[in-house]
């Protein structure tokens, strides 16, 4: 079996053409950058796998951790919508890469009948340093109690406090609204412990529907008397 006589004829044999440092091996004839039968040239990923040549991509910068606060509402400023000035304090870096300490005030829109747990993003609102990217800013709506209402998703639930005579001869709820209207509710039914009347579209706005809103529903604590006279039995009795 014949050898390959010099380096030639060994790139030639492996590689089917002639090695860069000239010769005639393979149909391709020489030079020093010769291209494979697929029209590429083998040299660069050589270069790049032992660090000569072109170097490897540097990794991207790193962002930094989201930074997350809670921004207290009220139930009057999720009913109506209102904005919310925040101060912030951050450092940011300058050309030469000198850090300084700035404020800055955020505007923040509160839409109506956003809920609790909204997210409000501003993004890379965090401290500036080398290499890394500023850390988005994130504002998590929280829903202070309110001393009337409690709010179950899109309604409103309120609860009045009546006597018995009231909850069987009849009674009318009244009722300030989160937006300044009085509202009166008669209700003719007889009113038991789990009666609850329901009043369509006084809810909380639905932030996808903003010309709609959910139902305000009215529950009742009745306080029954501790004691009744002789007359007052005689007439629940019907005698």
């Amino acid at each position: 079996m014949a050898h390959p006589r010099n380096a030639d004829d060994i790139f030639s044999k492996f590689f089917g053409f002639s090695s860069p440092s000239g010769g005639m091996g393979g149909s391709h004839g020489g030079g020093p950058f010769q291209r494979s039968t697929f029209g590429e040239d083998i040299f660069p990923q050589f270069r790049g796998a032992s660090g000569v040549g072109e170097g490897s991509a540097s990794m991207p910068p790193r962002k930094g951790a989201m930074i997350e606060r809670v921004l207290p509402c009220s139930l009057e400023d999720l009913f109506k919508g209102t904005t919310k000035n925040m101060k912030i304090s951050r450092d940011v870096s300058d050309g030469s890469g000198r850090s300084t300490t700035v404020e800055e005030i955020l505007a923040i829109e509160i839409k109506p009948g956003w809920k609790k747990g909204t997210k409000i993003t501003f993004p890379e609102k965090g401290n500036e340093q080398r290499g890394v990217i500023p850390s988005d800013l994130v504002f998590i709506i929280d829903e202070k109690p309110h001393v009337v209402f409690k709010r179950d998703s899109n309604d409103l639930v309120v609860t009045q406090k009546i006597s018995l005579a009231e909850a069987l001869t009849g009674y009318t709820a009244q009722i300030s609204t989160l937006d300044g209207r009085n509202l009166r509710v008669p209700i003719n039914s007889v009113i038991s412990s789990t009666y609850e009347e329901v009043v369509k579209g006084e809810g909380m706005p639905i932030p996808k529907e903003p010309t709609k809103k959910g139902n305000l529903r009215i529950k009742f604590d009745i306080k029954f008397p501790t004691r009744l006279t002789s007359d007052q039995k005689r007439v629940l009795s019907g005698c």
